[in-house]
């Protein structure tokens, strides 16, 4: 019963880390669907008011999508890889190709959250509403009231209206949340489109096999954890060492000195070797063997960026 355990475990576990970025972009999404319905909640009051409708309306949509796209930009990797390249090395050695598939897989990722939030405001009808019902056309309403106009539709949302107008609040927003609701279920189609789409042309353009390129990925997942983990284990080395140097002693945990005991630190690493590792990789080979990231390349000693006989730019970049 334990072996059982264990080993649907394990396979969880691969599981997992293999959809890393899938599961990644899922909590993203469900972490937009609850701020929405918090914002829905306990902050959007429409003005209902003339002109202030349709401002607030598509300040409330838009506003926090641009916000969450923007912090998507920011959170992703491969936007500060590509801010190391450009200041380091320049984009030269990249073709247009290369470019654009770096720029579509940080777009794509950062989009994830403000799309997740459009289709639930469309879907919600609130914003929408609020921003398009001074819009309706009196003469569409059925033996609407002459007298009435934009100032009164725009109060629809509020349901701050006259007795003898109720039905044609109802009718108002009934069309309008419809209208909402289509646009949101087009926008889910055409993004659940784009990414079956992306993701035929990144698996039919990829010069490498199914088998390696989940090794690739396992690689990249590991090599980060371990580099992320040792360079931890580094700096706190090389910290006690300068702190002791500086004090001529140092109070160290348990944990602390047998670090210190079993990995000595003489020093650090020299600039140009944090250069040859930072910056946007993409999949290249030197003599037919693959190089799966900055740190192998510069383990092997391979040297230079661009394409050449040895080593050659296969236009697939880590996701």
């Amino acid at each position: 019963m334990a072996a059982l355990i264990a080993e649907n475990f394990r396979f969880l576990s691969l599981f997992f880390k293999s959809k890393d970025v899938m599961i990644f972009n899922g909590l993203v999404a469900l972490g937009t669907v609850g701020s929405e319905e918090l914002f829905s909640v306990f902050a959007f009051n429409c003005p209902c008011s003339p002109a202030r409708n349709y401002i607030y309306g598509l300040a409330a949509i838009g506003v926090p999508a641009l916000a969450l796209f923007l912090i998507g930009v920011i959170l992703n990797n491969h936007t500060w890889n590509l801010v190391a390249e450009c200041h380091k090395r320049g984009t030269k050695n990249f073709s247009a190709a290369a470019t654009f598939l770096l720029f579509g897989s940080i777009m794509g990722r950062a989009a994830v959250a403000p799309v997740t939030w459009s289709v639930i405001s469309l879907l919600r009808g609130e914003a929408y509403i609020c921003a398009l019902s001074e819009f309706i056309r009196p003469s569409s309403l059925d033996k609407f009231p002459a007298n009435h106009g934009a100032e009164v539709l725009a109060r629809f949302p509020c349901k701050d209206v006259p007795a003898n107008l109720t039905k044609y609040r109802d009718d108002v927003t009934r069309r309008l949340r419809y209208e909402s609701q289509l646009f949101g279920w087009l926008l889910i189609g055409i993004v659940a489109v784009l990414i079956f789409l992306t993701k035929c042309l990144k698996h039919c353009c990829s010069p490498l096999s199914y088998r390696q390129e989940a090794y690739w990925a396992q690689y990249r997942s590991n090599e980060d954890k371990l580099f992320r983990r040792t360079a931890e284990v580094h700096s706190r080395i090389l910290a006690a060492n300068n702190v002791k140097q500086f004090f001529g002693f140092v109070a160290l945990d348990k944990e602390e000195k047998e670090l210190v005991q079993e990995f000595p630190v003489e020093g650090v690493q020299p600039s140009p070797q944090w250069n040859a590792i930072t910056g946007v990789y993409i999949y290249r080979e030197n003599k037919g063997f693959p190089l799966y990231s900055r740190l192998h390349k510069w383990a092997k000693g391979v040297e230079g960026n661009g394409p050449s006989p040895e080593g050659h730019e296969m236009l697939f970049l880590a996701s």
